[in-house]
């Protein structure tokens, strides 16, 4: 029986690799938010490069956001909100608004993993190898990491498409030498159609 026999017709996209885009859909209206924009928006540049790749690749882009305790949130809604409404986050969502055939998960706390159904999702698109980018890599990108590491998934996080406000350089060694992260920078990445991510030469 194949894998996705038990999706009744709805079989999803099928690829080894996946990029995550963390909480960077966001109107940035919190204590520091304004302050993580001008860090986040240069990782959002070269993010935005990334997924272009990662599309003609064939592989998915998923979205993980946090709801910050709404727990009626909108994909649509939040998007709406953050490009129309003057948000300082605008700039961020303008380079990197989700396409229709995106996936987008709403997390009520730091892991994209803590109760939602993202690894469900990785393991109906049979991918076991994951680009994580997005902010806070001293946070939500560290925990993430952190859940598909005990997973057994096959860590890429790219240094320059990842932000924060504290201890980067602390976050981006613990995620080399303890979680096994291949932190080489997006341009390096060799993104094939239906292969792995390779680091270039």
């Amino acid at each position: 029986m194949p894998r996705t026999a038990t999706l009744h017709g709805s079989a999803p996209d099928e690829h080894p690799y996946a990029l995550l885009i963390l909480d960077l859909i966001s109107d940035f209206r919190f204590e520091n938010g304004p302050r993580l924009v001008k860090t986040a928006l240069p990782a959002a540049r070269r993010i935005a490069r990334l997924k272009a790749r990662a599309r003609i690749a064939g592989a998915p882009s998923i979205y993980i956001n946090d709801n910050h305790g709404r727990w009626r949130s909108d994909r649509a809604q939040l998007i709406a909100h953050c490009l129309n409404d003057q948000t300082p986050g605008r700039p961020v969502v303008e380079l990197l608004e989700p396409q229709p055939d995106d996936y987008f998960i709403f997390k009520p706390k730091h892991s994209g993993f803590f109760a939602t159904p993202l690894h469900a999702l990785l393991r109906h698109l049979g991918s076991q190898k994951l680009i994580i980018t997005g902010v806070t890599i001293e946070q939500c990108v560290l925990f993430t990491a952190m859940d598909a590491y005990l997973r057994d998934f096959e860590l890429f996080v790219p240094r320059d498409c990842v932000a924060g406000l504290m201890q980067q350089r602390y976050a981006l060694a613990h995620l080399a030498k303890v979680l096994k992260a291949d932190t080489t920078p997006s341009e390096r990445l060799r993104l094939r159609r239906g292969g792995r991510a390779r680091q270039g030469a």
